[in-house]
């Protein structure tokens, strides 16, 4: 199956939509919002608007339906826009929203569903806390019963959006040690004792918002429980299967918009009387870039089309994104040496793409907890 074949007319339709709300309410403003750190919180609505908040959410609440395709073309067009941090702030909704119209109730469903995919509210996640990243089943911040309400005492770190949300989708741990101890819940900005803590600098990602979030003796009510109590963990691992498969997908983009840069460059710039493009070694080294995207990206089409097919895919796409982060890991290192000191300079597409790409390999599971996956995977 061709890389033609993945994609059908309607995907198309989307991609030109998204390619166009991209260069018409993104480009002209994007290098403007790095520096600024934060991307107007408008933007959402537009992006509502045209309907790319909805890819993917179920079509009763006025998503699209799931579509695994969709989403990708989308994703891909975005990550054309340079900045990962204006990709990952205004696709928060893809990781927090996910457990609510999985595994909430109808009412929560009713009630919080259209109002992200309309560009209203702002859905995070919140699951890394300060003493424990990619360690998921001994996190700390505890949620009691205390009559209709859980009292949620802890703290979260480098949550995205974490300034600017509404709805944040919460782990906490409700029972034994473990991961059969942690539920998710759905606590709301404003709720008593929940604070947002310092905005976060970050090496990359500027546009995105980076928080730290507090809750102390914070009352949620019980109905905010989002699944079976202590049945979190496994919500929050069949999530990952989609948000690693879209971190793949955002790595190959990142690489591909690095080398058409890369391409553009080297027919300009002209060193000892010709153009870089006349010689022999920025030849091969584009030529072994192309190579990369190209193998990476048919990979990582091949796990979601199995994804869409509906199979268990934690091994393949536990290594396509091993695959795509490493290939974006050399690809834009490259493209900054072909830059040479043009590419370290702030203001250009490639240094933002090598600082902001640097994240892809920790977030929604760290390379070396991939590699854990895949062996566990293998029986070892």
């Amino acid at each position: 199956m061709s890389a033609l074949n993945y994609f059908n007319d309607t995907h198309q339709m989307v991609r030109a939509t998204v390619r166009k709300f991209v260069e018409r309410e993104i480009l002209p403003h994007v290098d403007d919002w790095e520096e600024a750190g934060e991307f107007p919180r408008e933007l959402y609505h537009k992006a509502a608007a045209a309907g790319i908040l909805g890819i993917n959410a179920p079509e009763q609440y006025g998503g699209t339906g799931e579509d695994v395709f969709m989403k990708v073309a989308a994703c891909e067009e975005l990550v054309r826009c340079s900045s990962g941090g204006l990709c990952a702030s205004l696709g928060s909704l893809d990781i927090g929203l996910p457990p609510v119209w999985k595994w909430g109730s109808d009412a929560m469903k009713e009630r919080v569903i259209p109002e992200v995919i309309g560009g209203e509210k702002i859905s995070a996640l919140a699951i890394t806390e300060p003493n424990g990243g990619s360690d998921v089943a001994n996190l700390r911040t505890r949620a009691v019963r205390d009559g209709d309400h859980y009292v949620v005492n802890g703290s979260k770190t480098f949550i995205t959006s974490g300034v600017r949300a509404d709805y944040y989708t919460v782990a906490v741990r409700t029972g034994d040690q473990g991961y059969g101890g942690i539920s998710l819940l759905l606590i709301e900005k404003g709720t008593p004792g929940f604070t947002v803590g310092r905005k976060l600098k970050k090496m990359g990602w500027w546009a995105s918002d980076t928080a730290e979030l507090f809750f102390e003796d914070c009352r949620v009510p019980a109905e905010n429980l989002i699944g079976p109590e202590n049945g979190g963990f496994y919500c929050i691992m069949s999530n990952f299967q989609m948000e690693r498969l879209i971190l793949a997908v955002t790595a190959n983009s990142t690489a591909q918009l690095a080398l058409d840069e890369c391409l553009r460059y080297v027919k300009e710039r002209e060193a000892f009387g010709r153009p870089l493009a006349g010689f022999q070694v920025t030849r091969h080294k584009l030529a072994e870039m192309a190579t990369d995207i190209k193998a990476s990206t048919e990979f990582t089409y091949r796990v979601a089309a199995r994804i869409a097919a509906g199979e268990n895919c934690v091994l393949d796409v536990s290594m396509a994104k091993n695959v795509a982060t490493r290939c974006a890991d050399r690809v834009t290192y490259d493209a900054v040496q072909l830059f040479g000191g043009s590419g370290y300079m702030r203001g250009t597409i490639v240094e933002r793409l090598y600082r902001d790409n640097r994240i892809l390999s920790i977030g929604g599971g760290t390379h070396e907890i991939m590699n854990e996956v895949i062996a566990k995977q293998m029986g070892l």
